[in-house]
């Protein structure tokens, strides 16, 4: 029954009945339609998923009351799809498995006896959460708008931004059993075509079982004997971030029941841009940055250098830091790596506390991490003030790019451990290695260090300083470019 829909009512009830095994969440709504020959049909829906007054008004009521006269059950069928339902919302199916997937995603499906079609109705009714801020993706003069759960949401919140037909939204699924209904965004002028159809061909060799969330689907569209430290499949909570990518030739996913879009592809350089970036002041939105930029340099780097500083070239420190820094680690018994590796991760495992607690005890942790970590394992000698310093700088600065933490803290603990073993020399060596394979990273086949790599100075305009608007107007650098730069 996966293929084309058998004529009988009574055929195709046992048949969805036995796929649910006759679970108690399949609703199944009996109509004699009135006419002369006593047409029999069905509406079938999942309990929970439809509004039922809504249904009522707009297919069961017109319905029962409508006289059919003399009609067969196909002239009757034509009758209800182009007279009679009110919906507007009106889909035609021709299998089983379009039923199943259809009044699992809220609709009614209207089967009509002897009729080897079917009519999903547009009756959504679950309960969402409705339209508001992202937590992580705060902006002060953006919009407060953020993704929310329900697919049909999150087209409207982008369509409302982007009022043009040359914005296309493609339907698509993945998950052999969740069926997740997805759509692929993009603007059909600026989307370039090569991009699309390896994308497609990713989606389709997707062989998860279940999808329930976007991160499912990210390390399917990663590319092959690339670099997976960092990521080449951007993730978004705001419609005004994605609506800006989509003018610039990239490709969103919207996955249902997600709060979040995946952008494809993503580049290096804009995980330091923001939305406020260009609702500031050219001069302003250049500091935001250059500090975010030093920021990421600084919670990788600090504390390896701090450890290959302090355990093989102290002659490095200036005079006074130096005295300080060896009064300090002389009273602690752990040798610079370790202390520094402990504390990093005594710090990860705070963070995910505070993650995973109620917010009621959130301040609890705070103050035992404040009061345990910081106060009282400096007093008896632990650990060094230093080195406690050193790794909260790090940890702070770390949060400035957020999307980049899961990598900034495996590179930080990486270079603390070949600084530990090689001094700076080994940060070097770690360095060029990163930066390698950063350089060789692609995301559709579009280098992710554009354009520092190849160097492209017209976008540089968008990169360490944003230019002004009259000037980021004039040209809009479409992603797919960068590729075909590289080609070249």
């Amino acid at each position: 029954m996966g293929g084309y829909m058998n004529n009988s009512l009574l055929e195709i009830c046992n048949t969805l009945q036995a796929k649910f095994s006759n679970s108690a969440d399949l609703s199944v709504r009996s109509l004699t339609l009135n006419s002369a020959q006593n047409i029999k049909a069905a509406v079938f829906t999942i309990e929970g998923m439809v509004d039922k007054e809504g249904l009522a008004q707009s297919s069961l009521n017109p319905l029962l009351a409508f006289d059919f006269k003399n009609q067969n059950s196909q002239a009757a069928y034509q009758t209800i799809l182009s007279s009679v339902l009110a919906s507007s919302d009106v889909t035609e199916l021709k299998s089983v498995e379009e039923i199943i997937t259809f009044i699992t995603s809220g609709f009614a499906v209207l089967v009509v006896d002897g009729v080897g079609s079917a009519l999903a109705i547009g009756s959504q009714g679950y309960a969402f959460r409705g339209v508001a801020e992202p937590e992580s993706e705060v902006v002060q003069r953006g919009a407060r708008e953020g993704f929310t759960e329900p697919l049909r949401v999150n087209m409207s919140l982008i369509r409302r931004r982007l009022k043009s037909p040359d914005l296309v939204f493609e339907q698509a699924t993945a998950g052999d059993k969740s069926k997740t209904q997805m759509m692929l965004c993009y603007l059909k002028s600026a989307a370039s075509p090569l991009l699309l159809q390896k994308l497609r061909e990713r989606l389709n060799a997707c062989d998860l079982e279940t999808v329930l969330a976007s991160g499912y689907l990210a390390e399917y569209l990663e590319d092959e004997h690339t670099s997976r430290l960092f990521s080449g499949v951007g993730i978004s909570e705001r419609p005004d971030t994605v609506c800006g990518k989509l003018t610039e030739g990239r490709i969103a996913i919207i996955v249902d029941g997600t709060p979040a879009v995946i952008i494809v592809p993503r580049l290096f350089v804009e995980e330091f841009q923001g939305v406020d970036d260009y609702s500031n002041r050219t001069y302003y939105a250049a500091l935001i940055r250059v500090i975010k930029y030093f920021s990421f340099i600084l919670s990788v780097y600090l504390p390896a250098i701090y450890t290959a500083l302090a355990q093989f070239h102290p002659e490095y420190f200036p005079t006074w830091i130096l005295i300080k820094t060896a009064n300090s680690l002389s009273q602690t018994p752990l040798p610079v790596t370790l202390e520094v590796l402990l504390i990093t991760f005594v710090y990860e495992i705070m963070k995910e506390a505070g993650l995973r607690i109620p917010k009621s005890l959130g301040h609890a942790v705070s103050i035992v991490g404040a009061l345990v970590i910081g106060e009282s394992a400096v007093t008896a000698g632990i650990i060094s003030s230093s080195t406690l310093m050193v790794v909260a700088t790090s940890a702070i600065c770390s949060y400035v790019t957020s999307p980049l933490y899961p990598p900034v803290t495996i590179l930080r603990i990486v270079f603390v451990v070949v600084a530990g073993v090689l001094g700076l020399w080994g940060i070097v060596l770690a360095s060029a290695v990163v930066i390698i394979s950063m350089c060789s990273k692609t995301s559709l086949g579009v280098p992710y260090m554009s354009a520092l790599a190849p160097f492209s100075f017209r976008s540089m305009r968008d990169v360490f300083v944003r230019a002004s608007w009259k000037k980021l107007s004039q040209r809009t650098i479409k992603v797919q470019n960068f590729a075909e730069t590289e080609e070249s």
